[in-house]
């Protein structure tokens, strides 16, 4: 089949990694792509928030099935023009998004379903927002209700920071999605990554991971969209999973489904855990960054065979097969992210790298300038291996690091710290 992948980042590179192993994948196109994806598949130049230009893509291309990776082009209902133009589709609706563009919503929809989070208030202005923060204490967690790139959320342990987040947030730091802010109790515990498909009905897990948010080495600094991840993630156990699915999840589905929206697509359940119980920090409607790197390396070519029986709604038939094994991968961003950095830098070292079922370079923000791959976002590669222990993985894809020279780059140097 012909196949288009929406995105243009490290997630959308190891989709398109894993998605091309599979010998049903004839042609694969990527929009908009990156340096990286443009050596394993045709990249396209296309707004993929607009549904219609997309639509008259695949229409032009004979496209069979659309993947979309990124938040954004579901929160904009591309999924559901896709669908009402009669096209194969794995994402979902731009209602079931609302899950991920609208933290209220989700606050409200765990409500109604009695799914275990941490109690919250919502906020349009910043004087009774302060009130509140002041009422309940530090620590607390400010969020504005919008997507914001994973960077909108401050985790105040000081009345003066949570109140610098209200002014910058209501004041527009985030433009159209911190109109209105959600302000919760800090939860304590391990937070985990639980990754879930939907087809409408059934709920199939399909892996678990933990990623590393703060900017440098022992979780300091400030919050990124993620430095790096691993793939399992023990301490969401078992028992737990089953825990998440029955408390958490399954009401979630079938709360969405009463609402005649139900989900369709990739669900991320971000959970804090404290003595064996799960509570609900976040969804997220789509793969994680990096974890999906992360899940891809462990997963490969049957990554296709899931995502096509989820869009064709019969997951009862399917399930993933894993191997005893781990995955790491490693993010390098650059210097002065997620403040101001520099683009255009020039990345060597990257054509030496190995590029086999267990060590890639996932490409998130590069292109091609003049012969040369140059950095053009804030994460710009994610170094990713896999090995018999976690160990062996974080071994690796560091040995691949060391080979790569990108003076205006950084990384940290303890991913996967909290597992070892």
């Amino acid at each position: 089949m012909n196949i288009l992948i929406l995105g243009g980042g490290g997630r959308e590179h190891s989709l398109a990694w894993a998605v091309k192993q599979n010998p049903k994948c004839d042609r694969l196109f990527v929009a908009p792509g990156n340096a990286g994806i443009a050596q394993i598949a045709e990249c396209a130049d296309l707004d993929i928030e607009n549904g219609d230009e997309v639509a008259g893509f695949c229409a032009e291309n004979a496209v069979d099935f659309v993947i979309i990776g990124p938040e954004a082009p579901l929160a904009a209902g591309v999924a559901d023009t896709l669908r009402a133009d009669g096209l194969l589709v794995f994402g979902c609706s731009q209602e079931a998004a609302r899950l991920e563009s609208s933290k209220a919503f989700t606050k409200a929809v765990c409500d109604a379903c009695a799914a275990p989070t941490a109690a919250y208030a919502r906020f349009t202005e910043a004087g009774a927002a302060k009130d509140y923060v002041n009422r309940t204490g530090v620590p607390i967690v400010i969020k504005a209700d919008g997507l914001a790139a994973g960077k909108g959320v401050v985790v105040a342990t000081e009345l003066a920071t949570a109140h610098a987040a209200i002014d910058d947030m209501l004041g527009g730091q985030f433009g159209a999605a911190s109109a209105e802010v959600v302000i919760e109790d800090f939860m304590e515990g391990e937070e985990a990554s639980f990754f879930l498909l939907c087809d409408g009905e059934t709920v199939l897990p399909i892996g678990t991971a933990q990623d590393h948010k703060r900017a440098f080495d022992g979780d300091t600094g400030p919050n990124t969209g993620g430095m790096g991840a691993y793939s399992p993630a023990p301490v969401l156990t078992e028992a737990i999973a089953q825990r998440a699915m029955t408390e958490i999840i399954k009401p979630t589905v079938a709360e969405m489904a009463r609402r005649g929206t139900p989900f369709e697509g990739i669900l991320y359940a971000g959970l804090m855990i404290k003595d064996g119980t799960p509570r609900l920090v976040e969804y997220n409607v789509r793969f994680g960054d990096p974890e999906c790197q992360v899940l891809m390396m462990r997963l490969g070519a049957q990554v296709l065979d899931l995502l096509h029986a989820c869009a064709e709604r019969r997951l009862s038939e399917i399930a993933p097969v894993w191997a005893e094994d781990h995955a790491l991968t490693v993010v390098m961003a650059a210097k002065g992210y997620p403040g101001a950095y520099e683009k255009g830098t020039v990345i060597s070292g990257l054509d030496a790298l190995p590029e086999t079922a267990s060590e890639m370079t996932f490409h998130a923000g590069t292109a091609i300038q003049n012969g040369q791959i140059v950095a053009t976002g804030g994460r710009v590669l994610n170094v990713t291996a896999r090995g018999a222990t976690l160990q062996e993985a974080r071994a690796k894809a560091y040995a691949m690091i060391d080979q790569i020279d990108w003076p205006e780059g950084f990384y940290r140097r303890d991913i996967g710290h909290r597992a070892l």
